[in-house]
């Protein structure tokens, strides 16, 4: 890997990883806004841009934007989450220039088509119904909005059905000139790539791209007031209890790892605690797991487990003793390593993945401002003590409350 970072004039941040054994670039723009960024009354906006950046630029039709990528080979994607929308492909090396030229064109000069716009909110709103089939995703939605009420970060990614039909080209236009900026945004290029072709590219096709107004919406912050717990049970026309625990506090770098190696004890994997504890010791529960998330301001942790209706009292006793126990305040140097293991494995083998190196080095020049190699990532995690474990344990579990939300079965 020979990794190299530089700027744009305009400010726009273009960093590479080259990999000469492959024949294939994978090459992202990553633009520093999500669904945290919606306006209100127009939640979903950010994702909804993600769509319809597809549907066509002035120079290019849905067709030929389709027909451009896979005629060179390559595929095309894009994804949303509350801090960023990521618009990525991959190609050939051979059809780099083109492939890029693509991509910039569907980052800097959408059109929006009235009538494209209307049948996309039709897409969406499917989209919407599929994640509403979907006892776990809604669960986990709800738990949002109720943990952060009155800030963004409770809004969800997707939107709904009202606010995404308010939605205008106007609206698209704005968020575009707002967020789709230089200064908002990195460009990334993983494979077989130089980087003094990737500046030049950038240059050509993105150099002229404009700051923000004066007006631009600005990012509201967190802080720990607006983290509110609660505990709250429902009932719902699903066939098992849905649970969701988890707690959110400022962001903390000096226990970063700490609390990835923590996660890892307590919600990855077969060994995992919760999966123990829950599923293999009990047999109370089929999934069992936690999922710890850095975002620009804070860090949240969230549990996740469905049980039958008669177990779910149990179930909640179970966890919460866990969180409270010796083996997460107090943790065996043998758990530690196991769960480290875990952790490097996972890391090591993902950046083995294209798409997963590309997307994971533009999220370090994001959240850190600058880029963190595998090797150094390993070093991190390996250097992780049991004193350290136990401290962000401390943290992310008694700082805040935890909150509860369950989703019973309605019968």
């Amino acid at each position: 890997m020979i990794f190299e970072e530089g700027r744009l004039s305009n400010g726009l941040r273009v960093a590479t990883d080259r990999i000469p054994s492959v024949q294939s670039v994978t090459l992202g723009i990553l633009i520093e806004a999500g669904s945290r960024d919606d306006p209100e009354g127009r939640e979903g906006l950010a994702h909804f841009v993600e769509h319809a950046v597809f549907k066509g630029t002035g120079r290019r039709s849905y067709l030929d934007i389709a027909r451009n990528i896979e005629k060179n080979g390559g595929y095309l994607d894009a994804y949303t989450t509350k801090e960023h929308i990521c618009i990525y492909l991959r190609c050939l090396t051979r059809h780099l220039e083109t492939s890029f030229d693509l991509l910039a064109d569907l980052a800097s000069n959408p059109v929006f088509p009235p009538e494209e716009i209307e049948k996309e909110k039709e897409v969406v709103i499917e989209e919407i119904s599929s994640v509403n089939d979907t006892p776990e995703e809604i669960v986990f939605e709800e738990f949002d909005l109720r943990s952060f009420p009155r800030h963004p970060l409770g809004q969800q990614i997707l939107g709904t059905e009202e606010s995404v039909e308010n939605i205008s080209v106007d609206d698209l236009n704005r968020f575009m000139r707002h967020h789709f900026v230089p200064e908002k945004m990195i460009i990334t290029a993983t494979g077989d790539v130089q980087h003094h072709e990737i500046l030049r590219l950038s240059e050509r096709f993105l150099g002229e791209l404009r700051a923000a107004p004066a007006d631009a919406a600005v990012r509201i912050p967190f802080t720990a007031k607006d983290y509110r717990p609660f505990q709250k049970s429902l009932k719902k026309r699903i066939s098992q209890s849905q649970i969701v625990l988890g707690t959110a506090i400022p962001r903390h770098d000096p226990l970063h790892y700490s609390l990835m190696v923590l996660n890892s004890m307590l919600g990855n994997g077969m060994s995992s605690l919760l999966n123990l504890e829950l599923r293999e010791k009990r047999g109370l529960a089929y999934t069992a797991y936690s999922s710890l998330s850095f975002l620009e301001d804070l860090t949240a942790l969230n549990i996740y487990t469905g049980t039958d209706m008669a177990k779910t009292e149990t179930t909640l006793k179970l966890i919460g003793e866990l969180l409270h126990s010796s083996a997460l305040c107090n943790p065996d140097p043998e758990e530690i390593e196991t769960a480290k293991s875990k952790l490097l494995g996972s890391h090591i083998m993902g950046m083995e993945k294209m798409t997963r190196r590309m997307s994971h080095m533009a999220g370090d020049l994001s959240y850190f401002g600058h880029h963190i190699s595998p090797e150094e990532t390993a070093a991190a995690i390996d250097a992780v003590t049991p004193n350290e474990v136990a401290r962000a344990a401390s943290l992310i579990l008694h700082e805040a409350p935890i909150s509860t939300l369950v989703h019973k079965p309605s019968r």
